[in-house]
């Protein structure tokens, strides 16, 4: 009795590869700084994190048991290059968007929001 064995290798589909979206390492690390300093400073208590196949989302919440009270997300596919990073309150309203997420989390007063 033979066996036939073969070694296949890289023998992917791309087209079969389903893409995985979230923040990118330097980008999460820009917002988890921010969070680490509103926790700190006694002004957001908790985060949660929304993903879909069109954004990722960072909401952040005052207590765990209500709602978010901002939610930072990442659009995939942007109509418009300025929709790419978005600041949303807890209606899903946009408060701030930019191209940048860097200078979108440091041109807000969080407090005064």
């Amino acid at each position: 009795m033979s066996n036939n064995l073969r070694l296949i290798i890289n023998n992917v589909n791309k087209k079969n590869i389903e893409e995985k979206h979230f923040f990118e390492k330097d980008e999460l690390k820009v917002i988890l700084n921010l969070y680490a300093k509103m926790v700190s400073e006694g002004s957001w208590k908790d985060y949660g994190l929304n993903i879909s196949s069109k954004q990722v989302g960072f909401s952040v919440f005052k207590n765990t048991t209500e709602n978010a009270l901002y939610k930072i997300c990442k659009n995939f596919k942007p109509k418009n290059n300025n929709l790419k990073y978005l600041i949303t309150d807890a209606n899903g309203k946009i408060i701030k968007n930019s191209s940048n997420l860097g200078s979108l989390l440091r041109n807000i007063n969080w407090k005064k929001l």
